[in-house]
């Protein structure tokens, strides 16, 4: 029976409370309420669709793709929009009290929702927090600092287990569409997989010594641990925190001890940091050219091949593959890229 306030489970990797504090141990929460019983018996009738909001685009992605034809999907954060510096405005807030279920990564990735997220799920949404479910159903990383790490969608296999954490969800706020939303998830769980699969085949072209990626902020150690790379980025998890003058000099010294060829802005971040890494290696006689711009914590244009999650990581391993070495198509994986 409904009591009128949801139910909290935490995760059980006791590594994210742990290591990052009190914020991430709120960030991990997975709320699950009961909802409006009336629109529940409706939808099970088939009568209406689902109205789902989702707060990045990766997430959105993963429900448009689970729910077809019978869920409504809504993204929060704009594409080309930080999610790490996204202030929630009342209209944010707005649209997550009037959907039937809120999907968003969690683990700080939307830290200033936080409160949000509370606010819905103690009204009767049904609040669900992706990376954190993410992280019950697999293998903890070797490395601790994955753990607290939101950005899992840079690993399509880890993120594929996204896909079963939607399904079970929607089908548990919609059952009597549940056999349509687990046909859907297996239709997209193979389309991840031979994403994955070109990925890895393009990036395994880079001669090893070449495969280090170097970005403006840390959102690839997934991706680098998926994929065997070396990640090394100026700022830290969060754009929020700061790089200093120390910070830039270690990473020049790698850029020109081990002659790295390029380095990669992202679209979400400014440029600046990069450009100082660049100036930094050429004042020691080291030419390091922009290797692409990648799409780190959001996707590309809405409309876009690039503003899917698919396009996203067909971009990302095309482009860092091309610059560092490797062999791939100038096109990507279907030829569907804009170049």
């Amino acid at each position: 029976m409904c009591d009128g306030w949801p139910r909290v489970r935490m995760p059980r990797l006791g590594s994210i409370a742990s290591g990052a504090g009190l914020g991430a141990v709120l960030a991990s929460l997975v709320f699950v309420a009961c909802g409006d019983r009336a629109a529940r018996e409706a939808r099970e009738e088939g009568a209406t669709r689902l109205r789902a909001v989702a707060t990045t685009g990766m997430v959105a992605d993963l429900v448009r793709h689970v729910g077809g034809d019978r869920v409504e999907v809504e993204t929060l954060i704009a594409p080309g929009i930080d999610p790490h510096l996204h202030r929630p405005t009342r209209s944010d807030l707005a649209r997550i009290l009037e959907a039937d279920i809120v999907f968003a990564n969690g683990l700080l990735l939307e830290g200033r929702m936080i409160d949000s997220f509370e606010r819905a799920a103690a009204s009767g949404r049904r609040v669900h927090l992706v990376a954190p479910e993410i992280l019950e159903r697999i293998e903890p990383p070797d490395d601790p600092a994955l753990a607290a790490d939101p950005h899992l969608w840079m690993d399509p296999a880890v993120w594929a287990v996204g896909i079963d954490v939607v399904a079970d969800a929607l089908a548990s706020a919609d059952p009597g569409n549940a056999s349509r939303y687990r046909e859907n998830a297996e239709a997209h769980r193979d389309e991840l997989a031979s994403l994955d699969a070109y990925a890895a085949e393009a990036l395994s072209s880079v001669p090893p010594d070449r495969r280090v990626l170097v970005t403006a902020h840390d959102a690839f150690g997934w991706f680098g641990r998926r994929y065997g790379y070396e990640v090394l980025a100026i700022q830290g998890l969060s754009t929020e925190s700061e790089a200093g003058v120390r910070d830039i000099e270690r990473l020049v010294g790698v850029l020109v001890d081990r002659g790295v060829p390029a380095v990669f802005i992202e679209s979400t971040v400014a440029p600046r940091h990069i450009e100082a890494l660049r100036a930094g290696a050429a004042a020691r006689g080291h030419e390091v050219r922009i290797g692409a711009e990648l799409f780190s914590d959001a996707m590309g244009a809405g409309g876009t091949y690039e503003g899917t999650y698919v396009g996203m990581i067909d971009h990302n391993a095309t482009s860092i593959a091309r610059a560092l070495g490797g062999v791939a198509p100038p096109r990507g994986r279907l030829g569907s890229l804009r170049k």
